[in-house]
């Protein structure tokens, strides 16, 4: 493999898409949707202690959804496209190998998600003049959306080598990047829901004048779904990924003063086992505070985010062997020169 031949290949590939005013348009549009989601995290968050934490997560994450949303059509018929062009067979005879192709191939995609961090780089300034940003929560959370990008970009590359039509090819980009996404949430939530057990919640009685018997408990049978034992179907969610590896910043009431912080205090809650559910009003604090709930649990980021690189992993290794040459084996009907 050439340095000098990816390089080759991935910037012929985003000439193509440079040239196309769609493509400036999309860029304007994103920057327009961030102009009100900004305003609109401002706010929301305008009236906490740490502005600029809760502006700049909502920011991170806009452009997670803008990558999940359109990186799938951008690299999902990057090598399908060239084949049904005949381009691609013409790049296969020269020096470049397949190593080449496809690392150039996925450099441009990767780029082209890139662009969209790059746009929003103006309003992830804007958002530090509120204050209250940790720059390791601005480091983890940079490199865990980078990461997001290339698994995204691998998983459309792989998809495009291995199967002939680019349409479906996109197709399926786009069910493997919402299965992650909303697919998770749809297991998490039905799995949850479907799964019940008897419980018992425990409170402490009150006297007439309302004062709290702290020496007595109040037993209360219900039934409850079990999330406790789907909670996992959450990890490899983009999202989740973003929210869970990023460090926690709690305010003075010790909540999460960002959107990471929330996303991670949802997660992490539902790793707590619904069986046995106190509320004591004797002590200081009637439940478990956020940082308690953060700190009793699991991490699972490094799981989910292992899923994920296992997922784009095996897609593009296997576009890979479909893409080398001589062919072995292609579908039918698929063009080569």
């Amino acid at each position: 493999m050439s340095l000098s031949h990816i390089g080759t290949i991935a910037r012929l590939e985003l000439t193509q898409r440079l040239r196309s005013v769609g493509w400036y348009v999309l860029l304007g549009v994103f920057a327009v949707v961030l102009i009100g989601v900004t305003m609109l995290a401002f706010a929301v968050f305008g009236y906490g202690e740490a502005i600029g934490a809760g502006v700049y997560s909502v920011v991170v994450n806009m452009v997670l959804l803008l990558v999940v949303l359109i990186s799938p059509t951008l690299s999902g018929n990057a090598i399908n496209g060239d084949r049904e062009a005949a381009t691609l067979a013409a790049v296969q005879v020269t020096a470049a190998s397949t190593g080449d192709i496809m690392l150039g191939k996925l450099l441009a995609a990767v780029a082209s998600g890139g662009a969209f961090l790059l746009v929003a780089l103006p309003f992830l300034a804007l958002s530090l003049l509120g204050g209250g940003a940790d720059p390791v929560v601005l480091l983890v959370s940079l490199l865990v959306l980078a990461a997001e990008i290339v698994i995204v970009a691998a998983i459309g590359v792989g998809l495009s080598g291995l199967i002939a039509r680019p349409l479906f090819s996109v197709a399926t980009t786009y069910l493997v990047v919402a299965a992650l996404v909303i697919g998770s949430l749809i297991v998490f939530a039905l799995g949850g829901m479907a799964v019940r057990t008897e419980a018992t919640s425990y409170s402490r009685p009150y006297t007439a004048n309302g004062t709290p018997i702290c020496d007595e408990w109040d037993e209360y049978p219900t039934e409850v779904p079990r999330f406790d034992l789907v909670w996992w179907a959450l990890a490899a969610n983009p999202f989740v990924v973003l929210a869970d590896a990023t460090p926690t910043e709690y305010g003075a009431g010790g909540y999460p003063v960002d959107l990471f912080g929330q996303i991670k205090l949802g997660v992490r809650s539902a790793q707590l086992s619904p069986l046995e559910q106190r509320w004591d009003a004797c002590a200081d604090s009637p439940t478990p505070t956020p940082r308690e709930i953060v700190e009793s649990t699991v991490p699972s980021w490094f799981v989910g985010l292992g899923v994920q690189l296992v997922v784009a992993g095996s897609l593009f290794a296997g576009a890979w062997a479909r893409t080398g040459t001589p062919a072995r084996r292609l579908p039918p009907g698929t063009r080569i020169a």
